[in-house]
């Protein structure tokens, strides 16, 4: 019997001292990962390489695990062994880390393969021989672009096995019906390092809309592709059985998806008969509200948090951005509907559209805090992600974009804007996140949670932390935050030099109880203003601001009078009409 090691590996990316960001426990789980690892199972099962063929699976998320080459490095040279490394869901800013992880692998002579956002976008957009990835080919790295369902990952096996992979495996024209497919599944023990043992998975992939900053049209399709009720079912009952009820659901947008209510209606029937009651993190856009039944039905089969890209309040700017489906008159509505039921809501929101300046940002921030309901505000840096528009009419224009990039993470500026300095763009990004969390806004916040909605204060909290003090006290994107930061002195990003041992491990220490004396007092803060928050709403002392105060006249409306008066004639024309529309809809 002939045994394949296949590795999946999900790296992470570096952090501005280049050491891999990693931590005891992420934040959230791969799906990628997820669905590599169960199509390589699903191979293994049907005995894809033969009777004679054993392959056992090794999935590694470098974010919570230590990924050690000389591990994989021996088992390579024991004598008959067959080994196969694949890069899983490679994004743009850990493609250097990926290239770091397979270079000692490629000079030993390990095949290995590489996928993901990166290379499926650059190829979409550029061309198979896409100068973003000269260095993975010079490096021998197979290629692979597209999705791995209909038995795909088979022919990557079994060349794999020969050690014969193709240079490339373009499967970008032919994207995969997902219904039936083998579902995503990370076991228990993969779970332990992620907080509150969260899992993922998707239940549909392409999006209609054509938002020029975003790369999943380019890489997933505009047409979307959906799995079945019965494929939803057979995932929250493999991980029940293993004590994993809470998940993140990685569809760009949930909404969109034709069997959202079969879902729906399978989980409540789940949660009430048989009482399986999973909780779910879903992202959706913002004409939710107007979809009969959703936020009720969602709230009802278990989602108490959701994603929305809000991106921006300047109609000018969501125009340029062809996020046409974003219409400000409808946010506080819709922010409010998802609010009564419980739900936190996390917004999206991009600094550097054509039409920001610094002071534009922080008037556009302070908007916000008075008149949405807005929980969390995840923000980031416009960047020309390669397999978007942007990057693509930046590119063919000549326009100066980073080449580094390990900093296309959405956290760190990568280009020049039109009308702020780099140092004004920066210093915009800085101002606009602390004034959103800012300690006053936070417990305003959380007045208005008691009196809206009673449900979550301690998932509140936890919220504030995590999107405050990620790139706040992390210098991180909030989706790379964790618990715990483990930084190894070996893993340094190639061409820095190793630090002394000494020094290294007496600045680590000092940073590390720096940081835990920050987050103590952090906490401690939010806590008494959460008591405070509950000691008035149980005195009857009622709380309201303009943010959850029902607009009784349309034409009292701050948001949509003040980013009207901001915009060019033509757009603030058209949301004139959007509204006398929606006004004569409202009296019928």
């Amino acid at each position: 019997m002939t045994v394949l090691d296949v590795y999946l590996i999900k790296p992470t990316h570096y952090d501005d001292q280049g050491y891999p960001i990693q931590w005891w426990r992420s934040l959230v789980p791969s799906n990628s990962l997820a669905c590599v690892a169960a199509l390589v199972e699903d191979a293994s099962s049907r005995i894809a390489l033969g009777p004679d063929v054993r392959v056992v699976c090794h999935p590694i998320d470098e974010v919570n695990t230590e990924v050690s080459t000389d591990r994989i490095l021996r088992r390579f040279r024991e004598p008959g062994a067959k080994v196969l490394v694949m890069m899983i869901g490679v994004q743009t800013n850990q493609y250097p880390r990926a290239l770091d992880i397979a270079r000692p692998l490629r000079a030993a002579g390990v095949p290995v393969c590489i996928g993901g956002f990166h290379v499926s976008g650059c190829i979409a957009m550029l061309g198979t021989d896409a100068e973003e990835l000269q260095e993975a080919r010079a490096m021998g790295l197979s290629l692979f672009a597209g999705e791995a369902e209909d038995g795909r990952i088979d022919a990557v096996l079994r060349d794999g096995l020969n050690n014969q992979l193709q240079p490339l495996y373009n499967h970008l024209a032919d994207l995969p019906v997902l219904g039936g497919t083998p579902t995503p599944f990370l076991g228990p023990d993969i779970l332990e390092g992620v907080m509150d043992r969260l899992s993922s998975f998707d239940l549909g992939r392409g999006c209609p809309f054509e938002c020029s900053f975003c790369t999943i049209i380019n890489v997933q399709g505009r047409k979307s592709r959906f799995r079945t009720a019965d494929d939803l079912e057979k995932i929250v009952r493999d991980n029940h059985a293993h004590g994993i009820d809470h998940f993140f659901v990685t569809d760009d947008n949930l909404a969109r998806n034709r069997n959202w209510e079969a879902y729906a209606d399978r989980l409540i029937q789940l949660r009430e008969a048989e009482g399986i009651k999973v909780s779910l993190i879903i992202q959706v856009d913002t004409g939710t509200h107007r979809i009969p039944r959703f936020i009720e039905k969602m709230a009802r089969a278990g989602v108490n948090s959701i994603f929305i890209g809000l991106e921006n309040i300047n109609p000018d700017n969501l125009e340029a951005a062809k996020k046409r489906q974003n219409r400000i008159e409808e946010y506080r509505e819709m922010f409010l509907a998802w609010k009564q039921h419980g739900v936190i809501v996390t917004c999206g929101y991009i600094i550097g559209f054509p039409q920001d300046t610094k002071d534009s940002v922080l008037r556009d921030i302070a908007l916000i805090k008075e008149q949405l309901p807005v929980d969390m505000l995840y923000l980031n840096y416009l960047t020309p992600l390669p397999g978007s528009e942007d990057h693509k009419r930046d590119k063919a224009a000549g326009a100066w974009m980073d080449p580094d990039f390990n900093k296309y993470d959405l956290s760190h500026r990568v280009s020049r804007h039109p009308k702020m300095s780099d140092a004004e763009w920066d210093q915009a990004f800085r101002e606009a996140h602390r004034s959103f969390y800012s300690f006053e806004h936070m417990e305003r916040i959380l007045n208005r949670r008691m009196q809206v909605s009673v449900r979550q204060p301690k998932a509140t909290i936890n919220s504030f932390i995590i999107y405050r003090e990620g790139p706040g006290l992390e210098q991180v994107g909030t989706s790379e935050f964790g618990v715990l930061r483990m930084v190894r002195r070996r893993q340094r990003r190639h061409g820095m030099p190793i630090e002394n041992p000494v020094w290294f491990h007496l600045r680590q220490t000092a940073i590390s109880a720096w940081k835990l004396a920050h987050y103590a007092t952090t906490y401690a803060r939010l806590t008494l203003a959460q008591r405070r928050a509950v000691a008035r709403y149980r005195a009857g002392v009622r709380y309201t601001d303009a943010a959850i105060a029902p607009i009784t006249n349309r034409d009292e409306d701050a948001l949509v009078l003040e980013t009207a008066a901001r915009s060019t004639p033509v757009t603030r024309k058209r949301l004139e009409i959007r509204m006398k529309v929606r006004e004569e809809a409202e009296s019928a």
